[in-house]
């Protein structure tokens, strides 16, 4: 054999080995769409038909929402079709246009009926400046949506968190439009996509729970007091011992038997200090605030809950480090036990239960710590006080109150995560739930629940030329947030990113009096 038709020989199998890879990244995707698949004969939505298709292909699907109905129940018969016939079969419409781009296939409106997108951007600003991805997260399997999944630009500090429905909204600069987006929570596989796939459309983006074999969990299983010792020597190489600046979308609401009774939100700069050694308070500067309330309620509600700004700061974990987290010097008080281990942003993390010795008659706390099972940096907790004996922490809970009123607090849970960016973690998300049972002295049938809430997420980290606000920038953090001075603005949130709300506020809000307020720097 000459040498010539071995190498020959060689390049011919080397391209046979490569053909399945260049047939999935076929430019234009008729050869993809072309493929064969089997369906069998089937009712079922949209949604779970398609999910069926991308099971056999190894593809996903990207497609506004309102596009395509997935909750529309349609029938499928026994047979071999293309997986563009599969496509059109399942949604009931040939004119769709299908894209694959690299794992994905895009569906979007035939050509002569795509709608003409409304401008991004805030009237008397510069055009092309930003653009919007928006959508929805769902479990890929339950077809449910996906609570607090973060969306963000990938290598950078940009991003959000989804809302209650699942939805989110980002605005980026248009130097981002080639970018990729990825998209996470707890317990599922992270999925990237083109920023490019997700413009002027609702997209429904869908991720798969992440499975840990059974003998992954058996090895891994370690002491928890180790796991908390590890995190804390750790603190210097994994959390900026720098000043940042983080910029924060805030919100805190009231709900009364149920119902929306106030929603304050706002756009915040804060200036984080390092995590060393006695480090310098944290300060917050307003940007933008809205409050919307009801008027109906307006001058029943005469509770008023300690501030959530102060509480966002005083959440973040690891700078101001709570009881729980400090096991060798509070081993007499709680008891700890390695519960799993699971998977945050592909990392694989380690599950520690904590509560309080049954001895101890005080309210403190119980949950779930996250540590990173490589680096040792912890990632999430989350934490409630403990039932037993919530009763006693009205004074901590309660600012101010009508005489008239009798609060007794009746379930409070935290969630606080962290995400990396340059190598370092930073505070991303903090949340607060606070349950409340509220009765009018004096009166029989006078008693009604009340839910307050708030929660803080980081969009952007800035970490150059970073100095402290002034006395006149710095908002106080004691201030009961709702109470807080404004003025009316039409513009609004602009370019910042902020968490969508949620359907039943968007339902209320529609029903209500609300007032903007916006503060420039």
């Amino acid at each position: 054999m000459t040498h010539t038709t071995t190498t020959y020989r060689l390049l011919l199998l080397f391209w046979m080995l490569l053909l399945p890879a260049g047939f999935l990244r076929s430019q234009d995707g008729d050869d993809v769409l072309g493929r064969m698949i089997h369906l069998s004969k089937e009712k079922n939505t949209v949604y779970r038909l398609l999910d069926k298709v991308s099971d056999q292909t190894g593809l996903l699907f990207i497609y506004d929402s309102k596009l395509i109905d997935n909750e529309k129940t349609v029938r499928i018969p026994d047979g071999d079709y293309t997986i563009r016939q599969a496509i059109y079969r399942i949604t009931g419409d040939e004119q769709l246009n299908l894209r694959v781009i690299g794992n994905h296939i895009l569906i979007s409106p035939p050509q002569n009926k795509i709608p003409v997108a409304a401008p991004d951007t805030i009237p008397g600003e510069e055009t092309n400046v930003h653009f919007v991805v928006k959508g929805i997260l769902l479990d890929r399997q339950t077809n449910d949506p996906i609570e607090a999944g973060t969306v963000g630009v990938l290598n950078t500090s940009i991003g959000s968190i989804t809302n209650a429905n699942g939805e989110f909204r980002l605005t980026l600069p248009d130097s981002l439009r080639t970018s990729t987006l990825y998209f996470s929570h707890l317990g599922y596989e992270p999925r990237e996509v083109a920023a490019s796939l997700l413009t002027e459309q609702n997209s429904t983006i869908a991720l798969e729970a992440k499975v840990i074999p059974i003998q992954e969990v058996v090895v891994r299983i370690v002491n928890p007091l180790r796991l908390l010792r590890d995190m804390q020597e750790n603190i210097r190489k994994n959390y900026p011992q720098s000043p940042a600046y983080l910029t924060t979308f805030y919100r805190e609401g009231i709900e009364r038997k149920s119902q929306f009774v106030g929603l304050t939100e706002a756009v915040f700069k804060v200036y984080k200090s390092g995590y060393k050694q006695n480090p310098s308070p944290d300060q917050i500067k307003l940007l933008k605030m809205r409050r919307i309330i009801s008027q109906r309620e307006k001058d029943t509600l005469i509770a008023r809950m300690k501030s959530g700004i102060g509480a966002s700061l005083h959440l973040d974990l690891i700078k101001e480090m709570p009881d729980f987290l400090l096991a060798n010097e509070n081993i007499e008080e709680y008891t700890y036990a390695s519960t799993d281990i699971t998977v945050i942003d592909n990392r694989l993390a380690n599950v520690v239960y904590f509560e309080q010795k049954e001895n101890v008659r005080s309210p403190l706390y119980r949950g779930e710590l996250y540590i990173d099972s490589e680096n040792n940096a912890l990632l999430r907790a989350r934490f409630e006080i403990n039932p037993k004996y919530i009763k006693q922490t009205v004074g901590m809970l309660v600012e101010k109150k009508s005489r008239n009123l009798k609060i007794t607090p009746q379930r409070v849970t935290y969630t606080v995560t962290y995400k990396p960016y340059n190598g370092q973690y930073y505070i991303n998300h903090v949340r607060g739930d606070l349950y409340f049972k509220i009765k009018r002295r004096k009166q029989l049938f006078g008693t009604f629940p009340l839910h307050t809430w708030f929660e803080m997420v980081t969009c952007k980290v800035d970490t150059d030329q970073v100095s402290r606000f002034t006395r006149n920038e710095a908002l106080p953090t004691r201030t009961v947030f709702a109470e807080t001075e404004f003025t009316y603005d039409e513009k609004f949130w602009g370019n910042f990113n902020v968490i969508p709300p949620e359907e039943r506020l968007n339902d209320a809000i529609g029903k209500i009096s609300s007032k903007i307020e916006e503060t420039e720097e």
